[in-house]
């Protein structure tokens, strides 16, 4: 499983909770889209789970902003993901993020609204925040390969499943 998380806005530890902690352990791999805010939140999270693709976010202090790049390319098990914080284009911008990079998915942050979005050329999706959700739901995303693709889902930090998603992949 492949778990997808963002704007932890942490300044000691990660701040992580229940089902969204338990995910994280169990997780192959954990994507964090920007903002953990301060560098212990990094640190705290790397002794949660072994693998951790982080790009940093807009508050992001300047120790993360030399230990993590702005945007990367993930790859899990076939499908490509383009990671970034934010695109001040919008989802146009995103969705260009994620053309120019093949990619089957791009994970992005900073509204911390939880959402999943394949208008587009390009799905994109928003974890939201787990620990700073500002009005709106608490989350984090579980993502796991099928034959199909990538079958996602939007998790409260509770367990609550409120949201499922589909994105097709092409080797």
């Amino acid at each position: 499983m492949l778990v997808l998380i963002s704007d932890t806005h942490g300044t000691d530890g990660h701040r992580l909770r229940g089902r969204t902690l338990a995910a994280v352990r169990e997780a192959d791999a954990v994507v964090h889209a920007g903002d953990f805010y301060r560098e212990p939140v990094l640190d705290d999270l790397l002794r949660v789970t072994d693998t951790l693709y982080g790009v940093t976010g807009n508050n992001d202090d300047a120790a993360l902003r030399e230990r993590l790049p702005a945007e990367r390319v993930v790859g899990y098990e076939g499908a490509t993901l383009a990671v970034r914080h934010r695109s001040r284009s919008g989802a146009t911008g995103l969705v260009m993020f994620g053309r120019e990079r093949d990619a089957d998915l791009v994970v992005f942050g900073h509204s911390h609204r939880p959402e999943f979005d394949d208008s587009g050329a390009v799905p994109l999706v928003n974890p939201g925040s787990y620990a700073q959700p500002r009005g709106n739901r608490p989350a984090h995303a579980e993502v796991e390969r099928t034959d199909a693709g990538l079958a996602g889902r939007l998790v409260t930090p509770d367990g609550e499943v409120f949201g499922e998603f589909a994105v097709p992949v092409t080797e």
